[in-house]
Formats: C-alpha cells, structure tokens, sequence
C-alpha cells in the first residue's frame, strides 16, 4: 500500500535521474554554483505564471506585481517587464522598483506605518501614495507644498467586509490598514481642499484563498463599495485597486485556484465599472500567486542521527531561512510544506524522517516525520512553494548563522 504524501505534491518542476531539475539546471550542479543554502527562482515558471493569468483574465485588467511577497531585485526586474505595475510596501522597495525601470506613475505603495522621510521619499519619486490615515494625508500635503511637487495619492479603504476563507483577512473590522470605509467621505472631503492629485481607491480585504467564489464575491463588493465613494471623490476615479487574494496551494487537500469563473465575473464588473466610472482602470495586485510556487528553498544536510527510533535530518539551514515552512508565520496548528530531497527524488529506499535546522530550539524544524528518501550527509533538501515570503520574511539574523542567497535562474 503506498503511504499518501503528508503535503501538497508539487509538479511544476521537472525530474531526471532523480534529481530535480531549476530552469533546466540540475540542481546537483546549482548547488555548486552557490555557496551555502540557498533560494532558486525560475524564471520561465514565473513567465509561464503572468502567461495564465493574461489568458484567464479580461485584457482590460491591469496587473500588478505586490513586491513584498519577494522584493529579490533581479525577480522584479524580470516581473516588471511582465505586468502593468508594482506596488510596493517600504522605501527600500521603492528604490528597487524604480531601479526596474517601472514609470512612476504605475507604482504605488501601500502601508500603515510610512515614515515622514518615505512620504518625502515617495512624493519625489511621483508614484501613486495610498493613503492610509488622515496624518498621511496631511503629511504628503505638506511635502508636496515644501518641495513644489504635486503629490499623486489614492485613498486605502478599510471595507466593511472581508474575503471569506482567506489566510489573513486585511479588511472588515477594526483593522490598522487603511481608512474605515464610513470615514472615506470625510477624508475625500477634506482632500479636495488640498493640492494633491486624486487617483483612486485601493480596497484590499485579504489574501491566501483558494476559493474562487470567495474571491468573485470579495472582488464585486469592493467594485460596488469603489463606485459608491467616487461619489464623494474630487475628480473623477482613474484607477480602483481591489487587492488579490489569489492563493496557492500548500497542505494535503487543497487544489490550485480555478481562474476561468474569476475571470468571467470579472468581465461583468467591468462592464459595471465602465458605466458608472468611466475611464477608470480596475487593478488587481498580486504577490504570492505570481512568485510562490516558482521559488524553491535548499539546504544541505550536515548531520544525521536517531534518537529513540525517530530519523533526524540536520540541515545548515532552518527557520533563520524560511520561517514560514517552520510553521511559525502564520500556522495555527503546524502543516508540513512540500518538501523533498533534491537529488534523491524517489530514492531507492524510502523512511519516515523529520528535517530541522541548526538552530537551539524546538521550532526548528522544516519537516516533521514526513515520507522521504532515505537520505545521507550532503544531500540536498529542498522545500517547495518557497518563492514568496521567505528569506525577507525570516529572521535571519537569529543566532547569527550564515544567511542564504538568492538566485534566479
């Protein structure tokens, strides 16, 4: 009887000779190309992943690539040649969009926490600045006056609802992004009193959801919830950016997002949008659907022992890596992301064996008692789904091990 994998399996990247294959590389001979543990990032994935979603979605849409979710410099340089824009969440993912060479005018940046000298930062640059609090709004005022530029902004709403079933909800409730929705007139109100260039609307509602009609009904109340505040707005709407939401499978039981009935609903909003706004651009931003399942994360094994009949796999590199494969991002109760040993594929004997990091603590681990091959000093593990929220979103300065590169390939 073949034991069912205890994580989501992967066929995205090819096998040969037991050895798995990264932009058809071995990855036997990548690892020799870099020093340590690493990422790897396909480039022909993360083409092939733009590729689908132009097919499935209406021309009309615009997409944008959210940079946190991997702002690797070479990964956007690649991306942005790809889609319609960048939106970026820091100053120090500004400079690397604006080193893409991405026109100003399709970057935006979103965040609750921006510093007086990012808002100085940003204003200069000309990109499109989400507003997130009244303080903002007066801030980038005030900077636009002090520099002789005419700040372009839009408005980040805190909708009344949120995307059903998501793995972080960002809106609905009390929540420290953006502007409550009952507050946005207010604010519009005031705004017109300013010298700053109205855009539009960014409603985000929340993100990791493999639900289709979850996303379909979020998307339509943030379409209907933008064309009831352009009621209020100073000038016409340019563009409404309804967020993404778009998630990738991880754990035993989920299936990849069905885009064919997105992509048909959102054609009908189209039409809506076109009606009641005319000439305004509909947005959606994506992060983790665009670069997560093109990302591998490897680390060497370095150790192998037994301790009371369980198999250890030691590898150089754990959680100071990648967090989130630990379980320690997120995961109420810890699910194993997929993963393998890189250059013993299907292997010639097999054993139940948990992988974990250097690290002195309990939460190191990437794999726990997980279905692998049989593997020695040297070999190669490899965690999938790795392209988003991993080395950036890890805390690689614990206990002051080596960090991992990054390479696109």
């Amino acid at each position: 009887m073949t034991k069912k994998p205890l994580h989501f399996e992967q066929t995205l990247f090819p096998v040969e000779d037991d050895c798995l294959q990264v932009g058809g590389i071995p990855l036997t001979r990548l690892a020799l190309r870099v020093e340590g543990s690493f990422y790897a990032y396909d480039r022909r994935l993360l083409t092939e992943r733009v590729a689908h979603l132009r097919r499935n979605l209406p021309g009309k849409v615009h997409l944008h690539y959210a940079m946190k979710a991997n702002p690797m410099p070479a990964v956007v340089q690649h991306l942005s040649s790809l889609v319609d824009g960048l939106d970026v969440a820091s100053a120090g993912e500004l400079k690397v969009a604006l080193d893409a060479g991405v026109v100003p005018e399709e970057i935006s940046f979103a965040g609750p926490g921006k510093t007086l000298r990012e808002l100085e930062s940003a204003v200069a640059a000309g990109i499109v600045i989400n507003l997130e609090s009244f303080r903002e709004m007066e801030a980038v005022s005030e900077i636009g006056h002090r520099f002789g530029i005419r700040p372009r902004a839009a408005v980040r709403v805190n909708p009344d609802f949120e995307l059903k079933s998501s793995g972080m909800k960002m809106g609905g409730g009390p929540k420290q992004f953006g502007v409550d929705a009952e507050q946005v007139p207010l604010m519009l109100q005031r705004l017109s009193k300013l010298d700053i260039e109205f855009r539009g609307f960014h409603i985000f509602s929340g993100s990791q959801n493999l639900n289709a009609q979850s996303i379909i009904e979020a998307q339509e109340n943030a379409v209907r919830l933008g064309i009831r505040l352009a009621a209020d707005a100073p000038v016409q709407v340019a563009t409404l950016n309804i967020g993404g939401g778009f998630g990738i499978p991880y754990f035993p039981g989920e299936t990849p997002l069905d885009l064919a009935p997105i992509g048909e609903r959102m054609e009908v909003l189209l039409d809506l949008l076109q009606n009641e706004l005319p000439g305004a651009n509909l947005v959606i931003e994506l992060g983790r659907y665009l670069v997560g399942e093109a990302g591998i994360y490897v680390t060497r094994i370095v150790d192998r022992k037994v301790s009371r009949g369980q198999v250890f796999l030691v590898t150089e590199g754990g959680l100071n890596h990648h967090l989130a494969a630990s379980g320690n991002f997120g995961q109420v109760i810890r699910k194993n992301y997929p993963v393998a040993v890189g250059n013993r594929m299907q292997g010639e004997e097999r054993e139940i064996a948990s992988v974990v990091g250097p690290l002195c603590t309990p939460l190191d681990i990437l794999a726990d008692k997980m279905d692998l091959p049989k593997a020695e000093i040297g070999d190669l593990v490899v965690v999938f789904q790795s392209g988003a929220y991993g080395l950036t979103a890890s805390p690689g300065a614990f206990l002051s091990h080596p960090g991992a590169t990054e390479v696109l390939v």
